[in-house]
Protein backbone atom coordinates (compact mmCIF):
# COMPACT_ATOMS: atom_id res chain seq x y z
CA UNK A 1 0.00 0.00 0.00
CA UNK A 2 2.95 2.38 1.01
CA UNK A 3 4.78 1.76 -2.70
CA UNK A 4 1.36 2.36 -4.89
CA UNK A 5 1.06 5.45 -2.66
CA UNK A 6 4.32 6.43 -3.64
CA UNK A 7 3.71 5.72 -7.52
CA UNK A 8 0.75 7.55 -7.21
CA UNK A 9 2.30 10.71 -5.84
CA UNK A 10 5.16 10.24 -8.44
CA UNK A 11 2.77 10.39 -11.11
CA UNK A 12 0.48 13.39 -9.78
CA UNK A 13 3.69 15.53 -8.89
CA UNK A 14 4.96 15.11 -12.39
CA UNK A 15 1.71 15.52 -14.11
CA UNK A 16 0.81 18.47 -11.91
CA UNK A 17 3.79 20.75 -11.67
CA UNK A 18 2.72 22.89 -14.64
CA UNK A 19 -0.37 23.58 -12.35
CA UNK A 20 1.31 24.05 -9.49
CA UNK A 21 3.35 26.55 -11.13
CA UNK A 22 0.45 28.28 -12.74
CA UNK A 23 -1.44 28.39 -8.84
CA UNK A 24 1.45 31.51 -8.37
CA UNK A 25 -0.95 32.93 -5.47
CA UNK A 26 0.42 36.04 -3.74
CA UNK A 27 -0.50 36.74 -0.34
CA UNK A 28 -1.25 40.94 -0.22
CA UNK A 29 -2.33 41.76 2.80
CA UNK A 30 -2.16 39.83 6.76
CA UNK A 31 -4.89 37.29 6.84
CA UNK A 32 -7.34 38.31 9.43
CA UNK A 33 -9.95 35.53 9.23
CA UNK A 34 -12.63 33.81 10.00
CA UNK A 35 -14.94 30.19 10.15
CA UNK A 36 -18.83 30.34 10.02
CA UNK A 37 -19.78 33.30 8.13
CA UNK A 38 -22.81 35.62 8.09
CA UNK A 39 -25.42 34.45 5.95
CA UNK A 40 -26.08 35.78 2.52
CA UNK A 41 -29.92 37.12 4.03
CA UNK A 42 -31.66 40.28 3.61
CA UNK A 43 -29.44 41.49 6.48
CA UNK A 44 -26.18 40.35 4.59
CA UNK A 45 -24.72 43.85 3.93
CA UNK A 46 -25.12 45.33 6.72
CA UNK A 47 -23.69 42.06 8.47
CA UNK A 48 -20.75 42.46 6.16
CA UNK A 49 -20.28 45.84 7.20
CA UNK A 50 -19.66 44.80 10.89
CA UNK A 51 -17.66 42.31 9.82
CA UNK A 52 -15.77 45.02 8.21
CA UNK A 53 -15.71 47.64 10.90
CA UNK A 54 -14.02 44.90 13.20
CA UNK A 55 -11.30 45.14 11.22
CA UNK A 56 -11.38 41.43 9.52
CA UNK A 57 -9.30 41.14 5.97
CA UNK A 58 -10.60 37.55 4.83
CA UNK A 59 -13.81 35.50 4.93
CA UNK A 60 -13.39 31.71 3.87
CA UNK A 61 -17.22 30.88 3.12
CA UNK A 62 -19.40 27.81 2.84
CA UNK A 63 -21.59 28.43 5.94
CA UNK A 64 -23.49 31.56 4.35
CA UNK A 65 -24.34 30.27 1.68
CA UNK A 66 -23.33 27.56 -1.26
CA UNK A 67 -24.07 27.63 -5.06
CA UNK A 68 -22.84 30.22 -7.80
CA UNK A 69 -25.78 32.63 -6.73
CA UNK A 70 -24.64 32.90 -3.33
CA UNK A 71 -20.77 33.05 -3.64
CA UNK A 72 -21.12 35.78 -6.49
CA UNK A 73 -23.30 37.90 -4.27
CA UNK A 74 -20.92 36.92 -1.08
CA UNK A 75 -17.59 38.47 -3.35
CA UNK A 76 -19.84 41.53 -4.54
CA UNK A 77 -19.92 41.94 -0.78
CA UNK A 78 -16.03 41.52 -0.08
CA UNK A 79 -15.50 43.63 -3.07
CA UNK A 80 -17.73 46.65 -1.43
CA UNK A 81 -16.09 46.17 1.98
CA UNK A 82 -12.43 45.58 0.96
CA UNK A 83 -12.79 42.29 1.99
CA UNK A 84 -10.58 38.84 0.51
CA UNK A 85 -13.09 36.10 -0.05
CA UNK A 86 -11.71 32.10 0.23
CA UNK A 87 -14.95 30.92 -1.35
CA UNK A 88 -16.66 27.24 -1.23
CA UNK A 89 -15.84 25.52 -3.98
CA UNK A 90 -18.11 22.10 -3.56
CA UNK A 91 -20.85 21.83 -5.86
CA UNK A 92 -19.65 23.98 -8.36
CA UNK A 93 -17.46 22.85 -11.57
CA UNK A 94 -14.05 24.55 -11.39
CA UNK A 95 -14.85 26.79 -14.62
CA UNK A 96 -17.89 28.30 -12.95
CA UNK A 97 -16.33 29.45 -10.10
CA UNK A 98 -16.73 33.07 -9.45
CA UNK A 99 -13.46 35.15 -10.27
CA UNK A 100 -12.90 38.64 -9.11
CA UNK A 101 -10.19 40.34 -7.59
CA UNK A 102 -11.76 40.09 -3.84
CA UNK A 103 -11.44 36.38 -4.22
CA UNK A 104 -7.93 34.99 -3.36
CA UNK A 105 -9.18 31.18 -3.87
CA UNK A 106 -11.52 28.40 -2.94
CA UNK A 107 -11.81 25.94 -0.31
CA UNK A 108 -11.59 22.50 -1.45
CA UNK A 109 -11.32 20.88 2.72
CA UNK A 110 -11.38 20.79 6.46
CA UNK A 111 -9.18 18.89 7.83
CA UNK A 112 -8.49 16.01 5.39
CA UNK A 113 -6.23 12.00 6.18
CA UNK A 114 -3.66 11.44 4.40
CA UNK A 115 -5.79 9.21 2.56
CA UNK A 116 -7.45 12.06 0.96
CA UNK A 117 -4.60 13.74 -0.54
CA UNK A 118 -4.26 12.39 -3.66
CA UNK A 119 -8.03 13.20 -4.33
CA UNK A 120 -7.62 16.77 -3.25
CA UNK A 121 -4.59 17.08 -5.89
CA UNK A 122 -6.60 16.63 -8.73
CA UNK A 123 -9.02 18.61 -7.57
CA UNK A 124 -6.61 21.19 -6.82
CA UNK A 125 -5.21 20.71 -10.22
CA UNK A 126 -8.62 20.98 -12.21
CA UNK A 127 -8.85 24.24 -10.26
CA UNK A 128 -5.56 25.79 -10.73
CA UNK A 129 -5.78 25.09 -14.85
CA UNK A 130 -8.69 27.14 -14.94
CA UNK A 131 -8.06 29.96 -12.26
CA UNK A 132 -4.62 30.76 -11.99
CA UNK A 133 -2.86 32.64 -9.41
CA UNK A 134 -6.08 31.59 -7.11
CA UNK A 135 -5.47 29.80 -3.72
CA UNK A 136 -6.67 26.17 -3.39
CA UNK A 137 -7.24 26.09 0.15
CA UNK A 138 -6.88 22.69 2.44
CA UNK A 139 -6.69 23.32 6.24
CA UNK A 140 -4.81 20.57 8.48
CA UNK A 141 -6.08 18.78 11.86
CA UNK A 142 -4.00 19.83 14.48
CA UNK A 143 -0.94 17.51 16.62
CA UNK A 144 -3.68 16.05 18.79
CA UNK A 145 -5.71 14.48 16.09
CA UNK A 146 -5.50 10.56 16.33
CA UNK A 147 -3.47 8.82 13.95
CA UNK A 148 -7.26 7.62 12.54
CA UNK A 149 -7.97 11.18 11.47
CA UNK A 150 -4.46 11.57 10.47
CA UNK A 151 -3.80 8.93 8.43
CA UNK A 152 -0.28 8.42 9.62
CA UNK A 153 1.84 7.73 12.26
CA UNK A 154 2.76 11.05 13.78
CA UNK A 155 1.81 14.61 12.44
CA UNK A 156 5.20 15.50 11.34
CA UNK A 157 4.09 12.78 8.63
CA UNK A 158 1.11 13.97 7.72
CA UNK A 159 2.28 17.67 7.36
CA UNK A 160 4.91 16.51 5.21
CA UNK A 161 3.07 14.05 2.92
CA UNK A 162 0.32 17.27 2.38
CA UNK A 163 3.05 19.19 1.53
CA UNK A 164 4.54 16.95 -0.71
CA UNK A 165 1.17 15.67 -2.38
CA UNK A 166 -0.57 18.79 -2.99
CA UNK A 167 2.45 21.26 -3.24
CA UNK A 168 0.45 24.04 -1.20
CA UNK A 169 0.62 27.91 -1.82
CA UNK A 170 -0.78 28.29 1.92
CA UNK A 171 -0.30 26.25 5.01
CA UNK A 172 -3.29 26.38 7.10
CA UNK A 173 -4.28 24.29 10.45
CA UNK A 174 -6.55 24.81 13.82
CA UNK A 175 -5.45 23.99 17.23
CA UNK A 176 -7.81 24.70 20.35
CA UNK A 177 -5.55 24.59 23.22
CA UNK A 178 -7.11 24.17 26.55
CA UNK A 179 -6.99 27.09 29.10
CA UNK A 180 -8.38 25.54 32.69
CA UNK A 181 -6.94 25.36 35.73
CA UNK A 182 -6.83 21.60 35.92
CA UNK A 183 -5.39 21.45 32.39
CA UNK A 184 -3.20 23.98 30.27
CA UNK A 185 -2.46 23.05 26.78
CA UNK A 186 -1.01 25.60 25.15
CA UNK A 187 2.77 24.04 24.81
CA UNK A 188 1.11 21.50 22.45
CA UNK A 189 -0.09 24.36 20.53
CA UNK A 190 3.26 25.74 20.45
CA UNK A 191 4.43 21.92 19.02
CA UNK A 192 2.16 22.17 16.14
CA UNK A 193 3.18 26.27 15.47
CA UNK A 194 6.58 24.64 15.34
CA UNK A 195 5.64 21.66 12.66
CA UNK A 196 3.78 24.74 10.61
CA UNK A 197 6.62 27.16 10.88
CA UNK A 198 9.39 24.28 9.75
CA UNK A 199 7.71 23.29 6.86
CA UNK A 200 6.64 26.68 5.81
CA UNK A 201 10.34 28.22 5.84
CA UNK A 202 11.18 24.89 3.96
CA UNK A 203 8.71 25.58 0.76
CA UNK A 204 8.76 29.60 1.46
CA UNK A 205 5.48 29.85 1.37
CA UNK A 206 3.14 31.60 4.26
CA UNK A 207 1.06 29.39 7.22
CA UNK A 208 -2.34 30.48 8.91
CA UNK A 209 -3.76 28.74 11.98
CA UNK A 210 -7.52 28.72 13.60
CA UNK A 211 -7.65 29.51 17.23
CA UNK A 212 -10.67 29.41 19.60
CA UNK A 213 -12.51 32.28 20.61
CA UNK A 214 -15.78 30.62 21.82
CA UNK A 215 -16.81 27.86 24.45
CA UNK A 216 -17.54 24.58 23.26
CA UNK A 217 -17.13 21.07 24.66
CA UNK A 218 -13.92 20.90 27.20
CA UNK A 219 -12.87 24.58 26.46
CA UNK A 220 -13.59 27.30 28.63
CA UNK A 221 -14.90 30.83 27.14
CA UNK A 222 -11.27 32.34 26.25
CA UNK A 223 -10.81 35.66 28.49
CA UNK A 224 -9.08 38.83 26.05
CA UNK A 225 -5.83 37.98 27.50
CA UNK A 226 -5.94 34.14 26.12
CA UNK A 227 -7.34 35.17 23.39
CA UNK A 228 -4.26 37.87 22.92
CA UNK A 229 -1.76 35.01 23.67
CA UNK A 230 -2.76 32.89 21.01
CA UNK A 231 -2.39 35.13 18.30
CA UNK A 232 0.92 36.79 19.83
CA UNK A 233 1.66 33.20 19.85
CA UNK A 234 1.13 32.25 16.64
CA UNK A 235 2.96 35.76 15.73
CA UNK A 236 6.22 34.71 17.23
CA UNK A 237 6.29 31.67 15.33
CA UNK A 238 6.14 33.75 11.74
CA UNK A 239 2.32 32.92 11.43
CA UNK A 240 0.88 35.25 8.56
CA UNK A 241 -2.56 35.17 8.81
CA UNK A 242 -4.74 34.20 12.12
CA UNK A 243 -8.29 32.76 11.79
CA UNK A 244 -11.06 33.02 14.48
CA UNK A 245 -13.26 29.83 15.50
CA UNK A 246 -15.93 30.97 15.26
CA UNK A 247 -17.05 34.36 14.22
CA UNK A 248 -20.94 33.21 13.48
CA UNK A 249 -22.42 31.16 15.94
CA UNK A 250 -22.54 27.43 14.40
CA UNK A 251 -25.72 25.34 15.15
CA UNK A 252 -25.98 22.29 16.34
CA UNK A 253 -25.68 20.48 19.78
CA UNK A 254 -21.90 20.62 20.28
CA UNK A 255 -22.09 24.70 20.70
CA UNK A 256 -25.25 24.67 23.57
CA UNK A 257 -23.66 27.58 24.90
CA UNK A 258 -23.22 29.62 22.05
CA UNK A 259 -20.38 32.46 22.57
CA UNK A 260 -18.59 33.23 19.17
CA UNK A 261 -17.86 36.75 18.28
CA UNK A 262 -21.84 37.22 16.79
CA UNK A 263 -24.24 35.12 18.50
CA UNK A 264 -26.85 32.58 16.12
CA UNK A 265 -29.54 35.74 16.69
CA UNK A 266 -27.22 37.81 15.30
CA UNK A 267 -26.18 39.63 18.86
CA UNK A 268 -22.30 41.03 19.00
CA UNK A 269 -21.17 38.90 22.47
CA UNK A 270 -18.27 40.82 24.35
CA UNK A 271 -15.80 39.03 21.71
CA UNK A 272 -16.83 41.87 18.79
CA UNK A 273 -15.16 44.56 21.08
CA UNK A 274 -12.43 42.24 22.01
CA UNK A 275 -11.68 41.26 18.32
CA UNK A 276 -12.25 44.78 16.81
CA UNK A 277 -9.44 46.26 19.35
CA UNK A 278 -7.48 42.64 18.47
CA UNK A 279 -7.77 43.33 14.83
CA UNK A 280 -7.06 47.14 14.72
CA UNK A 281 -3.64 45.94 16.17
CA UNK A 282 -3.07 43.49 13.85
CA UNK A 283 -3.96 45.53 10.62
CA UNK A 284 -1.25 48.26 11.82
CA UNK A 285 1.06 45.50 12.57
CA UNK A 286 0.29 43.29 9.43
CA UNK A 287 2.29 45.15 6.77
CA UNK A 288 5.78 44.70 8.59
CA UNK A 289 4.85 41.20 9.91
CA UNK A 290 4.31 40.51 5.79
CA UNK A 291 7.87 41.13 5.61
CA UNK A 292 9.15 39.54 8.08
CA UNK A 293 10.87 35.53 7.74
CA UNK A 294 11.20 33.67 10.85
CA UNK A 295 15.30 33.08 11.96
CA UNK A 296 14.57 31.74 15.29
CA UNK A 297 12.06 31.15 18.08
CA UNK A 298 13.02 31.42 22.13
CA UNK A 299 11.04 30.21 25.11
CA UNK A 300 12.27 32.05 28.38
CA UNK A 301 10.50 30.39 31.47
CA UNK A 302 12.04 31.12 34.59
CA UNK A 303 9.88 28.43 36.47
CA UNK A 304 11.33 25.78 33.91
CA UNK A 305 14.55 27.10 35.23
CA UNK A 306 15.69 29.12 32.09
CA UNK A 307 18.27 31.55 32.25
CA UNK A 308 17.41 34.62 30.08
CA UNK A 309 21.19 34.98 28.78
CA UNK A 310 22.23 31.38 28.18
CA UNK A 311 18.43 30.86 26.11
CA UNK A 312 18.92 34.19 24.33
CA UNK A 313 22.22 33.55 22.97
CA UNK A 314 23.11 35.15 19.34
CA UNK A 315 19.39 36.40 19.83
CA UNK A 316 19.01 40.61 19.12
CA UNK A 317 17.41 40.55 22.29
CA UNK A 318 20.46 39.29 24.86
CA UNK A 319 18.91 39.85 28.02
CA UNK A 320 15.32 39.96 30.56
CA UNK A 321 15.26 41.20 33.90
CA UNK A 322 12.62 41.95 36.69
CA UNK A 323 11.69 43.35 39.98
CA UNK A 324 11.48 40.73 42.42
CA UNK A 325 8.12 41.52 43.00
CA UNK A 326 7.10 41.07 39.44
CA UNK A 327 5.93 37.20 38.30
CA UNK A 328 8.87 34.82 36.65
CA UNK A 329 10.23 35.53 33.29
CA UNK A 330 7.47 33.55 30.90
CA UNK A 331 8.22 35.04 27.20
CA UNK A 332 8.25 33.84 23.99
CA UNK A 333 11.07 35.58 21.65
CA UNK A 334 10.30 35.69 17.87
CA UNK A 335 13.31 36.64 15.96
CA UNK A 336 13.15 37.61 12.21
CA UNK A 337 14.82 38.83 8.96
CA UNK A 338 13.19 41.37 7.43
CA UNK A 339 13.29 41.85 3.82
CA UNK A 340 15.62 45.24 4.26
CA UNK A 341 17.99 43.36 5.94
CA UNK A 342 17.14 44.78 9.38
CA UNK A 343 16.25 42.42 12.39
CA UNK A 344 12.89 41.85 14.20
CA UNK A 345 11.84 40.54 17.51
CA UNK A 346 8.65 40.15 18.64
CA UNK A 347 8.40 39.51 22.38
CA UNK A 348 5.27 37.81 23.68
CA UNK A 349 3.82 37.64 27.40
CA UNK A 350 3.47 33.60 27.44
CA UNK A 351 1.22 34.87 31.00
CA UNK A 352 -2.60 35.53 30.05
CA UNK A 353 -3.49 36.69 33.21
CA UNK A 354 -0.69 39.05 34.19
CA UNK A 355 0.98 41.82 32.78
CA UNK A 356 4.46 41.52 32.69
CA UNK A 357 6.92 44.86 32.83
CA UNK A 358 10.42 43.31 31.96
CA UNK A 359 13.75 45.65 31.76
CA UNK A 360 14.98 44.30 28.28
CA UNK A 361 18.97 44.71 26.84
CA UNK A 362 19.05 44.67 22.64
CA UNK A 363 22.45 43.80 21.20
CA UNK A 364 22.42 47.78 20.14
CA UNK A 365 21.79 51.03 22.11
CA UNK A 366 18.44 51.36 22.87
CA UNK A 367 18.43 54.39 20.92
CA UNK A 368 18.78 52.38 17.16
CA UNK A 369 15.60 49.98 18.55
CA UNK A 370 12.48 51.11 16.68
CA UNK A 371 8.82 49.42 17.68
CA UNK A 372 6.02 48.98 15.20
CA UNK A 373 3.39 50.49 17.30
CA UNK A 374 0.19 48.49 17.09
CA UNK A 375 -2.14 51.82 17.48
CA UNK A 376 -1.25 53.51 14.67
CA UNK A 377 1.26 51.10 12.30
CA UNK A 378 4.03 53.88 12.43
CA UNK A 379 7.55 53.25 13.43
CA UNK A 380 9.69 55.43 15.72
CA UNK A 381 12.45 54.98 18.54
CA UNK A 382 10.93 52.46 21.56
CA UNK A 383 9.78 54.88 24.23
CA UNK A 384 11.04 53.75 27.69
CA UNK A 385 8.04 52.64 29.81
CA UNK A 386 9.76 53.61 32.87
CA UNK A 387 12.12 56.32 32.58
CA UNK A 388 12.66 56.64 36.21
CA UNK A 389 14.28 53.15 36.59
CA UNK A 390 17.39 51.94 35.32
CA UNK A 391 17.84 49.79 31.40
CA UNK A 392 14.84 49.93 28.99
CA UNK A 393 11.47 49.14 30.25
CA UNK A 394 8.54 47.57 27.67
CA UNK A 395 5.53 46.98 29.56
CA UNK A 396 2.89 43.90 28.26
CA UNK A 397 -0.43 43.18 28.58
CA UNK A 398 -1.61 39.66 29.43
CA UNK A 399 -0.88 37.75 26.23
CA UNK A 400 0.39 40.44 24.39
CA UNK A 401 3.20 41.20 22.35
CA UNK A 402 5.68 44.18 20.86
CA UNK A 403 7.08 43.73 18.01
CA UNK A 404 10.77 45.77 17.14
CA UNK A 405 13.39 46.73 14.62
CA UNK A 406 17.29 46.56 14.96
CA UNK A 407 19.84 47.40 12.45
Amino acid sequence: MRTRYIVVLSMLLLAGGAARAAESFVQDRFAIGLWVDPPLDANADARYRELAEANFTLVIGGFGGTGIEKVSQQMALCEKYDLRLIAPSHAIAPEDLPDGPAIWGYALRDEPSAADFPELRTKADAIRAVRPGKLTYINLFPNYASEKQLGTSTYDEHVRLFVETLQPSVLSMDHYPIFRPSGDGRDAYCETLVTMRQYALANNIPFWNFFNIMPYGPHTDPTEGQVRWQIFTSLAYGAKGVLYFCYYTPAGGEFPKGGAIIARDGRRTRHYDEARRINAELKNLGPTLMQLTSTGVHRVSEEAGDDPETVLKGAPLVNISREDHDPPHDYLIGVFRHADGRRAVLLNNYRFAYTAWPTVVFDVPAEQVIEVDRHTGEMAPVIDDSPDMDGLQVSLGAGDGRLFLLP
